[in-house]
């Protein structure tokens, strides 16, 4: 059985009896007027943060989500594109799809908006997308991508970027490890299937998203999620795992990389009211402004009385670029 065989029927079982905190940390569910999540997708969330965010909907967006889980996401999705077929899921896993489908119909009962009919379901595979290129206005995934090995990562994001429209954003939440995890731990398909032995460091993540052509990335958070220990997991050490949400924009790619943006700001505190480092970008005097880490890095290296801040890996808009 090869680890994506594993990851489908591991999935198959979490559809037909629904498996609390299977892969998932505890996030605070969405309050929004007039949303109510049923019960049971709360209990589906198979997900390790959110990839639902109000600043990337906008304007009725055409909206694709890959792995459906019990369905939470893609109800938060269609409040913000009430439309019919609005939304788009995808997934491998028949019973999951069936689930899915079932949990909709609970959903149209707690929520006079929302019908059925505003999400599209297909069966399809994340490495081979049944969607028409240059369609999506956000595409989504949320703790799935971490479970490909690399070549089939690389795969799955060509995919996302394929689908999207140009200026079109992939969102996803993942869990990342910056610590080297033993060949046992790789190889173990059923931990791969979990969520936990395929975590790869965030330079490297990243790497994937701009090698597939993103211009600009976004990390947008990133907490704790599991530790593997030596008395639970087989390794002599202790593994520390985060999550991370990011959000990779199909913007053309600079000539001079990409810009990936962790959470970093450059104040000017000199005795001028603003500096111009002649680049297209103007610090005032004592005013905050977020940077990418590539813009970062060449403020500080004029060697002005500017501070840069390190990544504090929560980035929220209105940057430099």
């Amino acid at each position: 059985m090869s680890y994506l065989e594993a990851t489908n029927d591991l999935y198959k079982q979490a559809a037909l009896t629904p498996d609390v905190g299977l892969c998932c940390t505890t996030n605070p569910v969405w309050q929004l007027p007039g949303l109510s999540i049923p019960t049971i997708m709360q209990e589906m969330n198979y997900g390790c943060g959110s990839t639902v965010s109000a600043s990337d909907l906008v304007n009725d967006p055409k909206v694709l989500y890959v792995g459906v889980g019990g369905g939470m996401e893609l109800l938060q999705f269609a409040y913000f594109s009430r439309q019919k077929g609005g939304v788009t899921g995808v997934d491998v896993v028949d019973e999951m799809l069936s689930a899915c489908k079932r949990n909709f119909k609970i959903a149209e009962e707690e929520n006079p908006w929302f019908r059925s009919e505003f999400v599209n379901l297909l069966k399809g595979d994340a490495l081979n997308l049944p969607i028409e290129s240059e369609s999506i206005d956000v595409a989504a995934q949320n703790c799935l991508f971490n479970i490909f090995k690399l070549e089939d990562l690389k795969k799955a994001v060509a995919e996302m970027y394929r689908v999207l429209k140009p200026h079109g954003r992939l969102v996803m939440s993942d869990p990342v490890c910056e610590q080297p995890m033993n060949e046992t731990l790789r190889n173990d398909d059923r931990l791969r299937a979990l969520c936990l032995s395929g975590s790869i460091p965030i330079k490297d993540y990243v790497k994937v998203l701009t090698d597939a052509g993103f211009g600009t990335i976004e990390i947008r958070a990133r907490k704790s999620y599991r530790i593997l220990s030596p008395n639970h997991y087989p390794t002599e050490e202790l593994i520390h795992i985060e999550s991370i949400e990011i959000a990779a924009i199909k913007d053309p790619m600079p000539e001079d990389g990409p810009c990936v943006f962790s959470g970093k700001t450059a104040i000017y505190y000199g005795g001028e009211p603003y500096l111009d480092d002649k680049n297209g970008h103007v610090l005032l005097q004592n005013q905050p402004l977020a940077v990418c880490d590539k813009t970062a890095a060449a403020l500080e290296a004029l060697k002005k009385p500017i501070h840069i801040s390190e990544s504090t890996w929560h980035y929220d808009g209105g940057g430099c670029c």
